[in-house]
């Protein structure tokens, strides 16, 4: 019998807009040996984590925890937990991961509402506003930052909108969290979900997430305890929530102090998870979010001196992942495919009106760092010098040290 041989993957450096090369004490935590769900070092280890990502999320939320899975199912439990079929839901589409909630929505029963702008731009208040009065949703889905476009949409006004018309508010801020300001409480988020893959600098399969005690109130009246665990007393449901793994009623019960058994926690993606958080407060909100916004500048100092024109709104500009238009008579692909197979560096292109159009080019979580960006940069320059692009010598890298330089003065 021919049996594949071991686990040995190529040595790249992830520069696209996630996954990214996960920090390597991510993957060291991820190594320990796995102990019983019912532990108490496990529980000890759930209970640090969701201590841990309040501070990540600034929040007093207790309902703080992850949902086991990548960051789409973060969305989902949200989603599904919030929504009955019928519902309006209004969703802001500015990129590909907007759509991405009205499917969901969709899926779940919801009556769902879009408005669109240019990819590449965000929204104003004055038009959330309208959208608002208009539809009057029970909950309005927004993106935070969405790496199909670089931007991110600005939430700060947003609570103040949605008590106006009695919304619920939810954003997907997987692409943002760790790298970009990120304020739930200050905000009134009343659901935030992310994922580890982007800025926390770990890798897909944890999806954290906080409930406001206003969302919490309402999945817990929807609360529908399973056959086989259900105690006297605990409530049945007409309605329950249509997908049972992802029923944050259920989950909320089990990181609870009465550890309601719903699913097997996966012990090894709660190390990752911690650990992310762990290493990103050991650095401080403020130095990460620092951090990627140094490197970001630097990225899109070089290729701009390259002769690369940035793509989208840069007023509105995710810290962490930049757009470049791809230049006339080059071929996006094969730039992307010599990048990858001559230097081992990935970068990406994006979906939808843009695929083929522009390069994404991310600098975040562990990847944020001065030798990444250099060493992208450089290579970047030799492949678009022999795409036929004219390209000046070292002026990417000193573009990129300008910055860098102004830091250190």
């Amino acid at each position: 019998m021919n049996l594949p041989g071991p686990i040995n993957p190529p040595a790249r450096l992830l520069m696209g807009p996630g996954p990214i090369n996960a920090d390597p004490r991510v993957l060291r935590a991820m190594s320990a040996q796995l102990v019983g769900q019912y532990d108490p070092a496990m529980t000890q280890y759930m209970n640090e984590t969701m201590a841990l990502y309040r501070q990540v999320f600034v929040t007093e939320n207790q309902q703080t925890m992850l949902v086991d899975g990548t960051s789409r199912a973060g969305i989902e439990a949200a989603i599904v937990s919030l929504i009955q079929p019928g519902d309006r839901v209004l969703v802001p589409v500015f990129g590909r991961f907007g759509h991405l909630l009205k499917e969901i929505a969709q899926r779940c029963g919801a009556e769902v509402h879009t408005i669109e702008t240019e990819w590449g731009q965000v929204f104003t208040e004055a038009q959330i506003d309208e959208a608002l009065e208009r539809v009057r949703p029970k909950l309005l889905a927004v993106v935070h930052g969405d790496t199909s476009t670089t931007v991110a949409q600005p939430l700060a006004g947003l609570r103040e909108l949605c008590d106006k018309h009695g919304t619920l508010l939810y954003t997907d801020c997987t692409a943002t969290l760790g790298g970009n300001e990120f304020l739930a409480d200050e905000w009134g988020i009343d659901i935030a979900t992310a994922g580890l893959q982007k800025c926390l600098g770990g890798p897909s399969g944890s999806a954290p997430i906080t409930l406001s005690a206003r969302a919490a109130a309402l999945i817990e009246s929807r609360k529908s305890i399973e056959e086989g665990i259900r105690d006297v007393g605990d409530p049945v449901s007409e309605h329950p929530v249509a997908s049972n793994y992802f029923d944050l009623g259920m989950v909320m019960d089990y990181w609870s102090e009465r550890r309601l058994n719903h699913h097997t926690e996966a012990t090894t993606a709660l190390y990752g998870a911690r650990e992310c958080a762990r290493i990103l407060l050991e650095e401080g909100l403020d130095g990460a979010i620092a951090r990627h916004d140094l490197h970001g500048r630097a990225m899109l100092a070089g290729t701009t001196a390259m002769g690369l024109k940035p793509f989208g709104d840069l007023e509105h500009k995710m810290t962490n992942v930049l757009g470049v238009h791809i230049p006339a008579g080059v071929q996006g692909d094969k730039v992307r495919g010599e990048m990858l197979n001559d230097f081992g560096i990935e970068i990406g292109t994006s979906f939808g009106p843009l695929h083929g159009k522009i390069w994404r080019i991310g600098t975040m979580g562990y990847n944020a760092r001065t030798d990444a960006v250099l060493t992208t940069l450089a290579s970047l320059e030799q492949v678009l010098r022999r795409a036929g692009h004219s390209v000046t010598s070292g002026a990417a890298i000193d573009a990129a040290y300008g910055v860098y330089d102004e830091v250190s003065a």
